[in-house]
């Protein structure tokens, strides 16, 4: 009969091994997300800067507005990453917001189903973002160029639908899109985590993804290796103008009104919330938990001059001075990995 001994270490660490097994996986989460970890501890801080001087920065009815408010600037900058990924730019998300919120009011205003509506304004949004797509990939032409005419045509349409009216919106359903809950939980809240989830997985965890990168990286020897560049940029800016679209539709959902001027300024924050999130403007670099973060802390900002009593007009300079920021960051934390490699 063979004795088995057992070493009273082993019991002791046994129950610590699963431990043990945790932390170096939560340390390379950490490390990875790094740049959104410090994001979010940046959002904390100011709004308890804030606090000292607004007592109301950090009250639940602001909170709740500052997420609500940056639903869908979340959502536009989604779009906005997959494009900056490829090495591209999307200037066009603003007025094709505008566009698609003004097609949604006027369906809903004839009377169309909800769904219909809904529908309707993705299905202009993916029109104006396969425009984009064909002309910067297929006939090569410089996306700053293409969506600054999109932006254009798309902001001269809005004024054209609504001969620069507003559109108020009735429809109880419609306002729901955005104002319902399900589990406790809002809608846009909801919305908002499903798409960053589905996003960041695709990205991370699939062959597409990794095309969207290596076209960001080296188009020339992404398409050597046989990666479908012209197919990958398609994709991506026709999702970035679905996406407008329903950023738009969460929008007029929850203000129950259109204008034509609603998504102004929209395209320069978009490309803030991704660049201050840690994504390269020369492509390859991005995930969407950066876009995440990057839009709350634009709509911290935002939030914050408003409570201060700065002049509104002082935003957009406040914006870009971020996006410089961002940027020469970016440019020094590049340098850096370059001498180190």
């Amino acid at each position: 009969m063979t004795t088995v001994r057992t070493d009273p270490n082993d019991l002791k660490s046994g129950p610590v091994q699963p431990l043990r097994r945790v932390g170096p996986h939560l340390l390379r989460a950490a490390a990875r997300f790094r740049v959104e970890l410090v994001i979010a501890f940046a959002c904390v801080l100011v709004e308890l800067l804030l606090s000292t001087v607004q007592s109301a920065a950090i009250s639940s009815g602001n909170i709740t507005n500052i997420v609500q408010s940056a639903a869908p600037l979340v959502v536009i900058a989604l779009g906005q990453l997959l494009v900056i990924v490829t090495a591209g730019i999307d200037l066009s998300v603003g007025s094709v917001f505008s566009l698609t919120g003004i097609v949604a009011a006027a369906l809903l205003n004839h009377h169309v189903p909800t769904g219909v509506a809904v529908l309707g304004a993705l299905a202009v949004g993916a029109v104006c973002g396969l425009v984009n797509g064909v002309c910067v990939a297929v006939l090569g032409l410089a996306p700053f160029i293409v969506t600054l005419v999109t932006y254009s045509v798309a902001a001269s349409l809005a004024f054209v639908v609504t001969s620069g009216n507003s559109q108020p919106v009735g429809s109880t359903s419609f306002g729901s899109i955005n104002s319902g809950h399900y589990l406790g939980v809002p809608n846009y809240l909801l919305y908002v985590i499903v798409l960053v989830v589905l996003l960041q997985l695709v990205l991370s965890g699939t062959t597409q993804g990794r095309w969207l990168y290596a076209v960001g990286s080296n188009e020339r020897a992404a398409r050597l290796i046989g990666v479908p560049v012209r197919g990958i940029k398609l994709v991506a800016y026709t999702a970035s103008g679905i996406l407008a679209a329903f950023a738009a539709v969460l929008s007029v959902s929850y203000l129950a009104n259109a204008e034509a001027t609603a998504g102004n300024g929209l395209e320069l924050q978009s490309i803030a919330a991704v660049v201050i999130g840690g994504a390269s403007l020369f492509g390859g670099v991005g995930s969407a938990a950066s876009a995440l973060t990057g839009a709350v802390l634009v709509t911290v900002i935002q939030n914050a001059v408003n409570l201060l009593g700065v002049n509104s007009f002082y935003q957009g300079t406040i914006t870009g001075l971020v996006i410089l920021l961002a940027v020469l960051a970016e440019r020094v934390t590049r340098r850096s990995r370059t001498r180190g490699a």
